[in-house]
């Protein structure tokens, strides 16, 4: 059995009643019915959210300790996050894949959301497709790493 972990940063706790328009009216525990429902017989999901930089970094060493792979929503530390951006760069080095995933596009949203500091050590990146880039990142780890 092997344990996808669905790593989620700041803000992310209070989807479904925060800006609505931007996000959906859907939760995390939404988020992962929908996932479990995804996930085959070998694989189980372990989804998390921490408004806490350091526990998101310590999630990701856990990661790379335990060889499990990731579906990460920095949330606002993508934009800013060096320490999060090298504990991404520890997983990806040691050969576990990490997909970086955005409920929105965040191109298509204030300039300062633009830049993401974890993109270039993520394995891959999906964003703008509601609960749906969570999803994809999940079709990928189950049917190609």
């Amino acid at each position: 059995m092997r344990t996808i972990l669905v790593l989620n940063g700041p803000n992310l706790g209070r989807l479904g009643s925060r800006e609505p328009d931007v996000y959906g009216s859907a939760n995390l525990d939404d988020l992962r019915t929908m996932l479990q429902a995804e996930t085959g017989p070998t694989d189980t999901i372990d989804l998390r959210q921490s408004d806490d930089e350091a526990e998101l970094i310590h999630w990701l060493y856990e990661a790379v300790d335990t060889g499990s792979p990731v579906i990460l929503n920095p949330a606002a530390f993508t934009h800013y996050s060096y320490a999060l951006r090298d504990a991404v760069a520890l997983v990806t080095k040691a050969g576990v894949p990490l997909i970086e995933v955005h409920i929105s596009n965040p191109h298509a949203r204030d300039t300062f959301r633009h830049t993401s500091v974890v993109s270039a050590v993520a394995t891959g990146v999906i964003a703008g497709f509601g609960f749906d880039s969570y999803r994809l990142a999940l079709n990928f780890l189950t049917h190609r790493a």
